[in-house]
This record gives structure tokens, C-alpha cells and sequence, in this order.
């Protein structure tokens, strides 16, 4: 626990819109899997944060926060330093984050399914989320904080193929919610448009 948050760090993705972390370089708790659902009855999606001892943290993510949410990982996806070092203009470095994006999916597991949880040491009950911080670690990673407007949230640290693998996740979410909400990834303006069909996590 740190700063009265619980701190995750990174990890590969499973099946059903769930990722499972790939390696255990970490301070406090390691990042298990995350999972993302449309919870049809709340107009939300519930994010499954799991570490690797078992414990889980719920969160509830309303569309206006999602927006916001998108918009936080966009900007992680444009600071990358590959991007930043490899891009000479915007149009570049946008084309650069859409091939990062095909490569670290690539790399990302699906194949497992969600573990149960052992405990949940924040309730019960999922964490609306009110607020939103971004930041890196000491290691470089990405960190994306999700508090709500009072209380605990959580610091999940993010590299570059789990950041890479939370934006699909959440993109998968919104279009399971049928929401009027697009969550495009920057692109070169050379760049094919979107085919129909492309592939999602079931």
C-alpha cells in the first residue's frame, strides 16, 4: 500500500477481455490479470484489478469517465520515448504508436481465464471512479491512478505492452456496451481507415 492506494505493478492478456502480466518486476504487489465487463443493469464497465496473492480491487467506470480515461491513455501512448526519439512530426510519431500498438498485441496472452479472488481488501463493493492521475515509476512505466472523489483507488504501473493491451481491453468493453463512444488510437493521415470486423476478445 502506498500513499493510501494500492499499488500494481506489470505484467501478459486471457480470454474474455482479460490480461495476464508476463513478468514480476515490481516494488509492492505484482499485477496478476485485469478484466474489463459491461455491467448492462449500471450502464458501466467494472474493472477486475488482481495481483498475484489474490487480492482484487473493483472499479466502476462510467462513460464519462472512460472518455476521460481514454484520453489518459492516449497521451501515455504519445509520450512513449520510442515514439518520441523515433518521430520527427506528428504524422510520424501517430504512425509509429499505431505500429507499436500491432506489435504489443502480438505479444499479449488471452488464452487464460480469470482467477478467482481470495480477497477483496477495498470492499466488497466496486470503487467508482472520480478521478483520474497519470505518472511514471522509478522504472519508467506508465502510472495510471483511478481514485475516487473520496477515499482509496489504486496505482496500476503500466508498460508498454500492458498499456497497449488495456486500450484493445477497453476498446472491446465500450463496443460490447453498444455505448456512442469511439476510442480511436492517433493515426497518420496516409493511413488505411479501419477495416470492418477487426478482431475482439471474447
Amino acid at each position: 500500500m502506498c500513499n493510501g492506494r494500492w499499488s500494481v505493478t506489470p505484467g501478459k492478456l486471457g480470454s474474455g477481455g482479460i490480461f495476464r502480466p508476463s513478468h514480476l518486476d515490481i516494488e509492492t504487489m505484482r499485477l496478476h490479470q485485469l478484466k474489463l465487463e459491461f455491467n448492462a443493469e449500471q450502464d458501466r464497465l467494472i474493472l477486475h484489478v488482481l495481483t498475484d496473492d489474490g487480492a482484487e480491487i473493483l472499479l466502476w467506470l462510467t462513460r464519462r469517465c472512460v472518455k476521460l480515461l481514454w484520453t489518459a491513455l492516449v497521451k501515455m501512448l504519445q509520450a512513449s520515448p520510442n515514439v518520441q526519439l523515433q518521430g520527427a512530426t506528428p504524422e510520424a510519431r501517430n504512425a509509429l504508436v499505431g505500429m507499436q500498438h500491432e506489435k504489443a498485441l502480438q505479444g499479449a496472452d488471452f488464452s487464460k481465464p480469470y482467477q478467482e479472488a481470495r480477497e477483496r481488501p477495498l470492499g466488497v463493493d466496486p470503487i467508482l471512479v472520480g478521478k483520474i492521475q497519470t505518472g511514471r515509476d522509478a522504472n519508467g512505466n506508465n502510472v495510471l491512478t483511478l481514485l475516487p472523489l473520496k477515499g482509496q483507488g489504486v496505482n496500476i504501473a503500466l508498460d508498454e505492452t500492458l498499456l497497449h493491451s488495456f486500450c484493445k481491453l477497453l476498446q472491446n468493453a465500450v463496443t460490447r456496451a453498444e455505448w456512442d463512444i469511439k476510442l480511436d488510437l492517433p493515426q497518420s493521415p496516409l493511413a488505411a481507415p479501419p477495416v470492418e470486423g477487426a478482431r475482439t476478445l471474447n
